[in-house]
């Protein structure tokens, strides 16, 4: 009989068992772990929206809806774009999350042997799908304050050159880029005709002042958001996307023999959703961020974070890996930099829990940290 490794495709040999998993292993054993490993918010969906889908649910409204999205939600989506940018007018598709949208993004524009620009650290799921189609992760040095320099972008640029993925506000580093630092690296894209996907999930997660997105500033913009981060519908899974009508078209066709749909019933709630005031939650992880910044920095080098719900500190000794599995040690779960990135100098820590279990984070970390 064969080895039953002998029936996988070779592109799985460029992908591990992810590196939080294997964080959750090492921790398995441990009684009351302080948990600031988790990438998702601490509150629940908003009664609502939770209300709305029971409603779609008993009115049954539980079938497949066309493959772009139920168009209420569709036009939601349209309208809260125009009132932002002050003009929209481009197509939606409603994906199943971020990471559906990435899928089908990354499969209708990436060809084998494309080299696809990541400013690292990064959101480890990039990495992967441009290896998986055969394409080239090329890795942008972001170090040591993570933000975009247009030189760097430049100079990774060749003519296999053909997209660049932006995350901001980011996972792993909470990093918010600039609207300067965004035109700066749009204007590279714009001289080399590479198409920008702009990661934006974490956008309602901006702490002194709006986040700025890439989304005017270039006709070749795919931009990617979500309602599973401001909403806590990660379990829900509904995104969107909007871009340029061939690429929309394209990963709408992608969809139709993929994903099908978003969940139907969710779709329906999304339409509320987009309507509902999450700014107490908002503030709550304002504090919170002050909090584990101010708890750290005196004991490590480390960088304020602008957004999302991450910070990224520099690991005492130099290794992240060493360092995570002493903190694991002490009962602390925190992911190591090298999940994130082509170093493994630094460290995840996720602030999405309350602020008696950051505390206790903090307090654990310095004591590893002095010795």
């Amino acid at each position: 009989m064969g080895e039953p490794a002998a029936h996988l495709a070779r592109r799985m040999q460029g992908i591990d068992a992810s590196g939080i998993r294997k964080v959750f292993d090492l921790a398995a054993h441990l009684a009351d772990p302080i948990n600031l490993s988790i990438g998702q918010p601490d509150f629940d969906v908003p009664d609502a929206c939770k209300d709305r889908a029971i409603e779609a649910i008993r009115a049954g409204r539980n079938r497949y809806t066309v493959t772009q999205g139920d168009a209420p939600l569709r036009e939601a989506v349209a309208e809260s774009l125009r009132q932002e940018f002050g003009t929209f007018d481009a197509p939606v598709l409603i994906t199943s999350g971020v990471s559906g949208g990435l899928l089908l993004a990354f499969l209708a524009t990436i060809n084998p042997g494309d080299e696809v620009l990541i400013p690292d650290p990064y959101f480890v799921m990039y990495k992967h799908l441009v290896n998986l189609l055969g394409g080239v992760p090329v890795f942008v040095d972001t170090y040591p304050d993570f933000h975009l320099r247009a030189d760097r972008l430049a100079a990774a640029v060749t003519e296999r050159t053909r997209m660049l993925v932006l995350n901001s506000p980011a996972n792993p580093t909470g990093v918010v880029y600039t609207e300067a630092e965004l035109r700066a690296a749009i204007e590279v894209a714009r001289r080399h005709n590479v198409l920008v996907v702009s990661d934006e999930i974490y956008n309602a997660f901006a702490y002194d002042g709006p986040a700025p997105s890439a989304w005017p500033l270039y006709d070749e913009v795919l931009l990617l958001r979500g309602f599973s981060k401001t909403y806590a519908m990660t379990g829900w899974r509904l995104g969107y996307a909007v871009g340029p009508e061939p690429i929309i078209q394209a990963m709408t066709t992608l969809q139709q023999y993929t994903f099908v749909c978003a969940p139907a019933p969710f779709q329906a709630a999304g339409v509320l959703a987009i309507e509902t005031d999450v700014s107490a939650h908002i503030k709550e992880f304002r504090t919170r961020r002050n909090l584990i910044y101010e708890g750290l920095r005196g004991r490590f080098n480390v960088e304020k974070p602008g957004g999302a719900f991450y910070i990224f500190p520099e690991a005492p000794g130099g290794s992240g890996t060493d360092f995570v599995r002493r903190a694991i040690e002490a009962g602390v779960l925190v992911i190591p930099g090298n999940v994130f990135s082509e170093r493994d100098t630094h460290f995840r820590i996720a602030y999405a829990a309350d602020r008696t279990t950051i505390e206790r984070g903090i307090q654990t970390l310095n004591r590893l940290a002095g010795g």
